[in-house]
């Protein structure tokens, strides 16, 4: 039997013992959590002793929403514009080109993490940096995306096409042709297309795991994990197999919008969680979209944008019964349903669909989730505490950054927009509230700003280079335990791993994570600058910094 000793002062996220010195570890799972004195006295003489003296030990922190072949392909696979500072196209030409120059081998060239401000580039812009493969350019956000003319040929791409989605989601020029900008629907239709190897994607995989660990996750919801490579749930399987996944990822599979048959879909999902599912990798859920963002304009609003009057935004995942019997089918297979929901309107709808399911299974412990909620009405803040609906909010997208913020005003009003990113209403209804940051859409996924920006609804000064007050709904700020359970053990509850993780217990998995700073009661400005030390996996440093 393996022993680990460990030492340090824990903060256990277990209301019955929220604090203790030490704790054992034995084959991978705590069998003691108390004194340090005690621990010594049952521990073995050949144990591993970690000690961190008077650093602090958490539960191994949790994303619940994130991308993670996307994240590993941003970080070694593409042009990474996020480099260039929020919009200058100049700089973005500059980091394309050497890109292509460094990658000459390559038959397709991404770049990510473009920005778009007022300047309307077409495929004109691409054509310029390269004409003779295709190039394509994508938002940081991941809604929209800009294609040179090979990549409008490779995709398929023509008048037709544009017709067929509407001209809201492929932009054309004068003569009806594409002019090389798309969003939503074509944006992910087309992006698990893109040529990669299963090799390639089992890298990428890898690339990823090692940024989460050394951030101290210890593991990850992937939502859709097939979105930009449809082979993903092979190249975990097969790294489970390999014995190198140690990222506990917890996977919804990607549906699409108005899915044709949602029996059929569940079965299918059904089937892949036979198919690949094991300790470090297993579907738990389907991943549906109802709308886009509100930066692009397709974010799924309850009233019109105020920049053009009669148009409330995209409505991708629409058909109520369908999405009734996608939640009613998913429930027979103890799945749950993930949707992307930014919009007020697309939230709206949602918990409806949800209300008339739970009318239909009597299930109320479904654990479905509604990512991003940008804008929610008050109504819905208490529909989903009633509903036992679990809203993944991002606390770094909650200041007021300029520029941004600006934008947001101009589009949804000054009123709205203050009200972005709710997060103590859901934790006052009674929600099972749960952080997520949704990388690499966002920059960065990291536990310290997120309680740092959940208490300050403000960036830290000089962050990301912002400047100026930031501060956006400060009646929206929750305490440093609330951050801790929605990066800890609310995240367990949504993957139905609660008696498995997300607290330092008796029984539980020896995950956890060092840092040396006390989040529950160092001053706010220190917890922005704390360090990670290290992370633990089934009672092992994966990481020490």
């Amino acid at each position: 039997m393996k022993q680990t000793l460990i030492l340090g002062n824990i903060i256990t996220m277990d209301e019955k013992r929220p604090f203790a010195k030490a704790a054992l570890v034995k084959d991978g799972t705590f069998a003691y959590i108390g004194s340090a004195e005690e621990a010594k006295r049952l521990v073995g003489s050949d144990a591993q002793v970690l000690d961190y003296g008077n650093n602090f030990i958490y539960p191994g922190f949790i994303e619940a929403h994130c991308h993670g072949h996307f994240a590993g392909d941003r970080a070694v696979g593409q042009a990474n514009l996020m480099q260039a500072g929020l919009t200058d196209y100049a700089k973005y030409r500059e980091i394309i080109k050497d890109f292509i120059a460094s990658n000459p081998q390559r038959g397709f060239y991404i770049a990510a993490g473009w920005v778009e401000n007022d300047e309307y580039v077409s495929k004109a812009y691409l054509d310029d940096i390269c004409s003779d493969k295709p190039l394509i350019m994508q938002t940081g956000g991941g809604h929209s995306m800009l294609l040179n003319t090979r990549a409008l040929e490779w995709a398929g791409i023509d008048a037709a096409y544009a017709k067929k989605y509407g001209y809201d989601e492929v932009h054309v020029d004068a003569n009806g042709e594409p002019d090389g900008y798309i969003c939503e629907r074509p944006v992910v239709e087309i992006l698990p297309k893109i040529p990669v190897t299963l090799e390639d994607g089992k890298r990428y995989l890898l690339v990823w795991q090692q940024f989460a660990l050394s951030s101290g996750y210890t593991a990850v919801g992937d939502a859709g994990a097939e979105l930009f490579y449809r082979e993903s749930p092979q190249a975990y399987h097969e790294l489970e197999q390999e014995g190198r996944l140690k990222l506990r990822t917890y996977a919804y599979s990607l549906t699409p919008d108005n899915v044709a048959d949602p029996k059929a879909e569940v079965a299918r999902v059904a089937a892949k969680r036979a198919a690949f599912s094991g300790e470090y990798f297993q579907f738990i859920g389907i991943k549906a979209f109802l709308d886009g963002v509100t930066e692009a304009h397709t974010g799924w609003q309850n009233q019109d944008y105020l920049d053009q009057p009669g148009y409330h935004g995209v409505e991708r995942f629409n058909d109520h019964d369908k999405m009734v019997d996608l939640l009613v089918e998913a429930d027979k297979e103890g799945l749950s349903v993930h949707v992307h929901a930014e919009g007020g309107g697309a939230t709206h709808f949602m918990l409806g669909c949800i209300e008339d399911a739970e009318k239909i299974t009597g299930d109320m412990d479904q654990r479905n989730v509604l990512a991003h909620l940008h804008y929610v009405a008050d109504e819905d803040i208490r529909r989903m505490a009633a509903t036992r609906s679990i809203p993944a909010v991002a606390p770094l997208w909650s200041p007021a950054v300029p520029g941004v913020y600006d934008q947001e005003v101009a589009y949804v009003g000054k009123e709205l927009a203050h009200q972005g990113y709710p997060v103590k209403s859901f934790c006052d209804a009674g929600a099972n509230v749960v952080f997520h940051s949704d990388y690499p859409i966002s920059p960065m996924m990291n536990v310290k700003y997120s309680i740092y920006m959940a208490e300050k609804r403000a960036a830290p000064e000089g962050f990301l280079g912002i400047t100026g007050n930031t501060q956006r709904n400060v009646e929206e700020a929750i305490t440093r335990e609330q951050s801790l359970r929605a990066m800890t053990i609310n995240v367990a509850r949504q993957f139905h791993q609660e008696h498995r993780m997300g607290s330092i217990e008796f029984g539980k998995i020896a995950n956890m994570t060092v840092f040396d700073c006390d989040f529950l009661h160092d001053d706010i400005e220190k917890v922005a600058q704390a360090n990670i030390i290290a992370t633990i996996v089934d009672g092992e440093e994966v990481f020490k910094a």
